[in-house]
């Protein structure tokens, strides 16, 4: 599956969690956040389709989907991008 592949996936898996999704252009790399209690993904429009796929990753990881059903390579994905964010 390609970077753009995954990122497609991971903004469907979102947006059917309830999740919004915002690309914004600024000095930071974007998460998970909660507005007025609206839970959100933002993410920095301006990063690569790679960079884009682990801050959704880690994003929804935030979230919790331990619960949904998820295609095997979306899954390792995201747990790929959560043990990089721990090694670090």
């Amino acid at each position: 599956m390609t970077q753009e592949q995954i990122l497609k996936e991971l903004e469907s898996l979102a947006t059917n969690s309830g999740i919004t999704l915002r690309y914004e252009k600024g000095d930071f790399e974007g998460g998970f956040c909660v507005l007025k209690a609206e839970r959100l993904i933002v993410v920095n429009k301006k990063l690569a389709p790679s960079k884009k796929a682990s801050v959704l990753a880690q994003g929804l990881a935030e979230i919790g989907i331990e619960d949904r059903y998820l295609k095997p390579v979306i899954r390792d994905f995201i747990e790929e991008e959560l043990a990089r964010v721990v090694r670090s």
